[in-house]
C-alpha cells in the first residue's frame, strides 16, 4: 500500500559526497563518463599468449603488473606473463592460467591445458562510455556506490532529508529513563519512531510526551507543523474520551483525509495535510505504530523522496497452520523465517512488540480469510 498523495510533495534536491550518499534517492540520471572495462583486462594470473600457439614451448617476454602499460606485442611463439587486472598486450587473444602451465626451460613455458574461455574481460564489456549506470529513482545502495565511483559521478544529485516530527501523547507515559509509578508505562513508540525513519534516511526531531490536554496538544501540532515535512503523532486518535488529537488537528488547520483504516493492527489511524506538510496520527500501541508505519509511513516517504519502486511483494509457503478470530479487516501478522516458509511468531495482540523483536517480516491477511494451512502461499513484507 502506497498512499499517491505523496507524489504532489516531492522533496527538493541537493548534491551530496559519495560517502553521504547512501541510502539516499537519486534524483537525476547517471551516465558513463568511460568504457568499463577501459581496456581489454586479464581476469587471471598466467601468461597472455595466441591460440594458434598454445601446443608449442612459449617465450616469456616481459612481465605486466596490473596499472602498468604491456611494452611489447605479443608475437609467434610469445607470450607475456601478466597479472590480473592488467592490460592485455596487443597480438594475444587469450590469457592461460599459470596453473595451467609448466615451465620448459629458462624463461620459457609449456601449456598443459588452455581452458575452454579467454580469460580476458573485454573493453566495455559492462558498460560503454555514455551508457545508462543508474536510472532516476534508485535508491543508493553499496553497489550503486560503487557504480557511482566507477563512473566518476562523485556528487550524485539526491533527495533532500525530510524533516520528520515526533509527538507522543498520552498522561500514562513516562520517559524510557523514568521508572513508572502506578499505572504509568515508559514511551516506547518515540524511540521506535524515531529509529524508524533513521532507517530512510530522513531527520527525526522529537516534541516529548504531550498530556491528554488540548492547550498543550495544541502547540505541539502547531509547532511541528512550522518546522518538518512529516509529522508523526502517536496516541490520542481512537474514540475515547481522551483522543483530541483529530479536534486539535482540525483546529490547526490542518485537512483531514482519513480516520480509520481497515486492517488489524492499526485500525485508528489518521492521516491529514496543512498545505505540503503531512501528519500522520498513529495508534498508541507498540505494534500498531510500529506496523502502520511500514505499511504507510515508509513507502509514503520513499516515494515523497523520488523512489519509484514498489515494497516487495514476496509469496511464500506457510511453515504451520494460522487461524484468526476476527477476518474483518487486513491482518498484518508477524513471522519469522526459517527454511524458505513462513510461522507466525507468538504474539498476544497491539501492546506486545517484543513480538517484533523476533519477526522477519509481516504476513498479510486478506479481510475475509480466516486462516491459513500449512503448505499455502502467503504474501509477506520484509522488516
Amino acid at each position: 500500500m502506497v498512499l499517491p498523495f505523496a507524489a504532489e510533495r516531492e522533496l527538493p534536491v541537493e548534491r551530496v559526497s559519495l560517502r553521504s550518499a547512501l541510502g539516499r534517492i537519486l534524483r537525476e540520471d547517471v551516465f558513463s563518463d568511460m568504457d568499463m572495462p577501459p581496456f581489454d583486462k586479464s581476469a587471471v594470473d598466467g601468461f597472455a599468449c595466441r591460440t594458434a600457439d598454445i601446443s608449442r614451448p612459449l617465450r616469456v617476454i616481459e612481465t605486466i603488473a596490473a596499472g602498468a602499460v604491456p611494452r611489447t606485442d605479443v608475437g609467434r611463439g610469445e607470450c607475456s606473463r601478466i597479472m590480473t587486472g592488467a592490460m592485455v598486450p596487443a597480438g594475444a587473444d587469450r590469457v592461460v592460467m599459470v596453473e595451467h602451465t609448466e615451465p620448459a626451460g629458462e624463461n620459457t613455458v609449456m601449456i598443459k591445458d588452455a581452458g575452454a574461455g579467454t580469460n580476458i574481460c573485454r573493453r566495455g564489456e559492462d558498460i560503454r562510455k555514455g551508457d545508462l549506470a543508474l536510472g532516476k529513482g534508485a535508491r543508493i545502495s553499496p553497489a550503486h556506490i560503487a557504480v557511482l565511483a566507477t563512473t566518476g559521478n562523485v556528487t550524485p544529485m539526491v533527495s533532500c532529508l525530510p524533516g520528520v516530527g515526533i509527538i507522543s501523547t498520552g498522561d500514562e507515559l513516562v520517559e524510557p529513563e523514568t521508572v513508572p509509578g502506578t499505572a504509568q508505562i515508559r514511551n516506547s513508540n518515540a524511540s521506535q519512531l524515531e529509529a524508524q525513519v533513521m532507517t530512510l534516511p530522513a531527520t527525526p526531531s522529537y516534541y516529548g510526551i504531550i498530556p491528554d490536554e488540548s492547550s498543550g496538544l495544541r502547540h505541539a501540532i502547531n509547532q511541528s507543523l512550522g518546522e518538518n515535512d512529516i509529522i508523526l503523532l502517536s496516541g490520542g486518535v481512537s474514540m475515547g474520551d481522551f483522543d483530541l488529537v483529530p479536534q486539535i488537528m482540525k483546529e490547526a488547520g490542518v485537512e483531514i483525509l482519513f480516520r480509520k483504516i481497515a486492517v488489524q493492527p492499526g485500525k485508528p489511524t489518521v492521516f491529514g495535510h496543512r498545505d505540503k506538510v503531512v501528519i500522520f496520527g498513529l495508534p498508541g500501541n507498540p505494534v500498531s505504530s510500529f506496523v502502520i508505519f511500514e505499511l504507510l509511513v515508509r513507502p509514503f516517504m520513499l516515494r515523497m523522496a523520488g523512489y519509484k519502486t514498489t515494497p516487495a511483494r514476496l509469496m511464500l509457503p506457510a511453515g504451520s497452520n494460522y487461524t484468526r478470530r476476527n477476518d474483518d479487516r487486513l491482518a498484518l501478522v508477524p513471522i519469522a523465517l526459517r527454511d524458505g516458509a513462513v510461522y507466525p511468531v507468538e504474539y498476544h495482540g497491539s501492546a506486545h512488540i517484543n513480538a517484533f523483536s523476533a519477526a522477519d517480516g509481516i504476513m498479510f491477511m486478506d479481510i475475509g480469510k480466516a486462516s491459513v494451512k500449512q503448505g499455502e502461499s502467503v504474501h509477506v513484507r520484509l522488516i
